[in-house]
């Protein structure tokens, strides 16, 4: 099952992808309009979307504007260097340990979404990830359970703004500049995926591919990550966790090559999907509110 959430008709909603087209629920459905909402507030969040929709007129992608999957997820959870080529390309020595940082949740973006490029930087790249979609409230889970505990899976961007990265152990401000975090372009339910550890990320940046590997290749896997996180606190549904990029991000090439005003990034995971989104000079305006 592919679940999405768009704007149509001036009406943000939850749907369920067929193909080229999806079919949406509606005001009288009763249903939250976000996943991570569904996820928390539905016992049965997959069979009372199927039963939403069922019977509902087919709508065209092209008629929908798709959105994050999940708008505001609770926490952003990152694994760092998960790939011994990616490691490699920067100059760094496999940790025998997992290597986690947080990004904040206002750095999320959906499908088409324009990646800013802050006045603060000129150092912005890409990482094609898998996204992880937890979905049950849970602790202490041993790897060979892991898979219970799983909504779903998304593609995503880690974007990284590398001098701010680089600042502090932590990597939190050079990961967390708002929209930064793209995911979509909707969540793929575990039925549909046989193996997370069997799936091919390709990164193109303007028709050029930058990024090509496996899931397989990841140090440690999607199910040892989560029984490591959950080690030490609780995960909830609507969490997110992107499980490291692959080598060929632009501040290993020879010579560096960030983002910039007009690029478009496109990242596909086989089984998953699309995640297309173009970069733009960002505004810079004070807010607040």
């Amino acid at each position: 099952m592919r679940i999405s959430r768009q704007l149509h008709e001036g009406r943000e909603c939850l749907g369920i992808v067929e193909g080229t087209k999806a079919r949406l629920t509606s005001d009288h459905a009763g249903l939250p309009t976000d996943l991570r909402e569904l996820l928390q507030q539905v016992p049965d969040p997959f069979g009372a979307l199927a039963s939403a929709v069922r019977g509902s007129e087919p709508i065209s992608l092209d008629d929908v504007a798709l959105l994050a999957p999940i708008q505001k997820p609770g926490k952003i959870l990152a694994i760092g260097l998960n790939y011994r080529a990616h490691a490699a390309e920067t100059g760094r020595e496999v940790s025998p340990h997992q290597i986690w940082f947080n990004k904040q949740r206002t750095c999320i973006a959906g499908p088409g979404e324009a990646i800013d490029k802050p006045v603060a930087s000129d150092m912005v790249d890409y990482e094609g990830e898998l996204v992880v979609v937890i979905g049950k409230r849970c602790r202490r889970v041993p790897a060979e359970r892991a898979h219970e505990v799983i909504a779903g899976y998304m593609v995503g961007n880690d974007v990284s703004v590398r001098d701010w990265q680089r600042r502090t152990p932590t990597m939190q401000m050079g990961k967390s500049f708002d929209t930064h975090g793209p995911i979509g372009p909707w969540m793929v339910t575990p039925d549909d995926i046989k193996d997370p550890q069997d799936l091919t990320i390709t990164t193109m940046v303007n028709g050029q591919q930058r990024q090509y590997a496996s899931t397989s290749e990841m140090i440690h896997s999607v199910h040892q990550q989560i029984e490591h996180l959950t080690t030490a606190f609780t995960l909830e549904p609507g969490d997110l966790v992107f499980t490291g990029t692959p080598e060929g991000v632009g501040a290993a090439m020879e010579p560096p090559r960030f983002l910039k005003d007009g690029d478009v990034v496109r990242i596909e995971i086989s089984g998953i999907g699309v995640l297309e989104n173009p970069v733009i000079d960002e505004v810079a305006r004070i807010v607040i509110e």
